[in-house]
């Protein structure tokens, strides 16, 4: 999924995070003043470095290193807390009419237990937040969305669902106080088969089901993630969480990785992270997520913001999110794109070197006429331009796992 904790972006060069928003949630809190998930004791018990991301005392990396944690995900598979997201639960007959009122998916067509990528838009078009939507069988729609953005999303949603109540809708919320545990990489299905009756394998991308993990009742396991590679995200009742992971963590498959691990994997993966590569001044079509708009939707116009983004669908942007691949120092965000004769064109807002590639990779907004893959262009690192080249996303193949 496209998400994270806003301009708390990291740096994976280990640079510091600027503090985020809060949210709702009923959390511990440090004597720092940092949010703190139901994993932190756990975390610092296994050496992880906390830093302040979105407001909250994440883990960034532990012993081993970024490289290694993320190097091991790709070949094995590690364990992520992503316990600082928001998951909602929306409840009542419309509840689809909820949901569809503030973003752009085709919710009405999900099957039971199927979910989807989709967008906050504003009326101006911006993106306000990414999130996942799942409809499920125990008939209500489950949302996560972004840790940097639990307070705007909460008072959203919110806002939204007191306006049709007072109209008679029927539609309320809930926040689940669950922790979220994500496994990702190669192994992350065979490690979780061992401790569930279900069948992993007919589980595709996407879905979810209720079950028991490794005889914690009621975990919600969802196949998504944010790294590219096959996994899932569990959620699991607070007070079972540091079990799970320890039980996870007994298969020698299984690292702990932090939030430095995270950032490169998904940028391998040409996913963005709200606050740096979308936010509310960048639209879907800027953003190259058109395929994110549900194709009734987009017919029926009624989303929000809807006619900015289905006219720039039908006519021309002036910029739009391209990947790029360089040799030589690294490029950072905020980094200046320069065309071939050197006039400024972009800016980079997520880069870093590529662990599995060996070069740099990065994603950044380029005027539209430079955006086509294979152009090449120039970034300006340390006031020196260096050659970079326009390249199709995601730098490393995804291997989520589908139905034969």
């Amino acid at each position: 999924m496209l998400r994270a904790g806003g301009r708390a972006a990291l740096r994976v060069g280990l640079r510091g995070w600027e503090p985020g928003a809060g949210g709702p949630r009923r959390c511990s809190s440090g004597p720092d003043g940092l949010k703190q998930t139901p994993l932190h004791a756990f975390h610092q018990q296994q050496g992880g470095r906390m830093v302040n991301f979105a407001g909250w005392s994440m883990p960034l990396q532990y012993g081993p290193g970024h490289l290694e944690s993320h190097l091991h995900t790709r070949r094995h598979c590690s364990l992520f807390d992503v316990s600082h997201m928001l998951q909602t639960k929306v409840f009542g007959r419309d509840r689809v009419k909820f949901m569809e009122s503030l973003v752009v998916g085709d919710i009405a067509e999900l099957k039971p237990d199927q979910g989807t990528l989709s967008l906050f838009t504003s009326e101006e078009g911006g993106i306000l937040d990414d999130l996942i939507v799942t409809s499920t069988s125990e008939q209500h729609l489950y949302v996560v969305s972004n840790a940097g953005c639990r307070a705007k999303d909460w008072a959203l949603m919110r806002g939204r669902a007191q306006e049709l109540q007072a109209a008679g809708a029927d539609v309320h919320l809930e926040i689940s106080e669950n922790a979220l545990l994500a496994v990702q990489g190669p192994s992350a299905a065979r490690v979780l088969q061992a401790g569930v009756s279900d069948d992993l394998s007919k589980l595709p991308f996407m879905s979810s089901a209720v079950m028991g993990v490794f005889g914690v009742p009621g975990c919600r396991v969802t196949r998504c993630g944010y790294t590219g590679e096959d996994g899932v995200e569990i959620s699991v009742p607070t007070g079972h969480a540091v079990e799970l992971a320890e039980l996870l963590l007994k298969d020698p498959e299984v690292q702990l990785a932090g939030l430095a691990a995270r950032d490169s994997l998904r940028l391998e993966a040409g996913l963005c992270l709200y606050g740096s590569d979308i936010d509310e001044t960048t639209t879907p079509v800027e953003a190259a997520l058109v395929w994110t708009l549900g194709k009734r939707r987009r017919a029926a116009m009624d989303f929000p913001g809807a006619a900015v983004i289905v006219s720039q669908i039908h006519g021309n942007v002036t910029r739009k999110r391209v990947g790029l691949t360089s040799t030589g120092p690294p490029i950072r965000p905020h980094t200046p794109i320069l065309s071939p004769e050197g006039r400024p064109i972009g800016e980079v807002t997520s880069g870093c070197p590529s662990p599995c590639l060996k070069k740099n990779v990065a994603m950044g907004y380029v005027a539209g006429e430079h955006s086509r893959v294979g152009t090449a262009l120039m970034v300006e690192v340390r006031k020196k331009s260096c050659p970079a080249l326009v390249t199709k996303m995601p730098f490393v193949p995804t291997r989520y796992h589908t139905l034969k």
